[in-house]
């Protein structure tokens, strides 16, 4: 099930958004505040963001630049006034990946969502770094004083990892992500993986690693 986050200051709108995003199939978090919504976003690992812009505590786009900063590139759907074309162009300067314009059917938000979510991996970088360790998807090596070749799940689930340094994630999470069309593999496939990944972290001298027990959770941080 995707994950969806949720900032909206206009509660009734937010209750009716949610109920939505539920019928239709996503789990969502739903905060009425940017402040708030900077929070999960840094504890939590979301498919897709929902920002309005004029929000309580900060708003949209100054919640969207702390967390592009911070090296976040989950997918992000700003909702803008219809009349503020200034409004649109910050938010995509911030670093927003589309908008939909108040008022908005909810037949156009789900097909943004879809449309977002098709293009998901393409707002990944090619290379990602954590401490001193760098991940090159594109060849499958992983680095740090010296190099290593991972295979192409083992690519995957570090990147994975990577996008959501210091995150705590589920066997579940991690096993949906990686593992998403997959019907002949169980959930123990991930802590084969770990281990996997563990041994290859300590073949290159990573100051990085991953913590957490097999059928629990994991995170990746720094040593």
């Amino acid at each position: 099930m995707m994950r969806l986050l949720l900032a909206e200051d206009e509660k009734e709108m937010a209750a009716a958004v949610t109920a939505v995003l539920q019928y239709s199939g996503y789990e969502v978090d739903c905060v009425f505040d940017g402040l708030s919504a900077v929070d999960m976003a840094q504890k939590n690992v979301y498919d897709c963001m929902i920002f309005d812009i004029m929000m309580p505590k900060m708003s949209g786009v100054e919640a969207l630049k702390i967390l592009r900063r911070s090296g976040d590139v989950t997918p992000v759907i700003m909702l803008t006034a219809k009349t503020e074309l200034d409004d649109r162009i910050m938010s995509l300067d911030a670093g927003a990946d589309d908008y939909v314009m108040k008022p908005f059917s909810m037949g156009e938000l789900l097909a943004r969502i879809r449309s977002i979510l098709r293009r998901a991996g393409t707002f990944s970088p090619a290379v990602l770094t954590v401490g001193s360790v760098k991940l090159n998807v594109e060849e499958q090596n992983l680095s740090c004083r010296n190099s290593i070749s991972l295979s192409g799940k083992e690519t995957k689930l570090m990147k994975f990892f990577m996008l959501n340094v210091d995150k705590v994630l589920s066997t579940k999470d991690l096993f949906t992500h990686v593992w998403i069309d997959e019907t002949e593999v169980s959930e123990d496939i991930v802590w084969i993986y770990i281990s996997y990944l563990r041994e290859k972290l300590e073949a290159v001298n990573a100051d990085i690693e991953i913590l957490g027990e097999k059928g629990e959770s994991f995170i990746l941080t720094k040593k």
